[in-house]
């Protein structure tokens, strides 16, 4: 477990040191303010071992981006109410298949 760790320390720190980094201003604290954008990140980039997203191993359903929500993606324009729960049912269904599907990929990966 040491290694996971190690490698998301690894991970977290890539994507904090050229948000903090200021040779001017001492940088401290500014990691704090920048962690969460690194993890929401690193949440929403599909896994090279996996295929997935971790969001959605997860709760089961694609992340929706603030960038969508601002410039109306399509699939925030076509959203419907009714269909979405219908779809959300099905993708609880699909999820375990997803999971598996990771798991081989993982598998195949290592």
């Amino acid at each position: 477990m040491n290694g996971q760790v190690k490698r998301t320390n690894d991970m977290l720190l890539q994507g904090l040191k050229p948000r903090i980094f200021n040779r001017l201003n001492k940088f401290s604290t500014r990691w704090v303010a920048e962690l969460l954008a690194v993890l929401w990140s690193l949440r929403t980039t599909p896994s090279q071992a996996t295929g997935y997203m971790p969001f959605f191993m997860v709760y089961g359903s694609e992340a929706i981006l603030l960038i969508d929500l601002d410039y109306g993606a399509p699939r925030i324009r076509a959203y419907d109410e009714q269909r979405a729960k219908a779809f959300h049912e099905d993708a609880m269904y699909q999820l375990d298949e997803a999971r598996n599907i990771a798991l081989l990929h993982l598998a195949k990966f290592q």
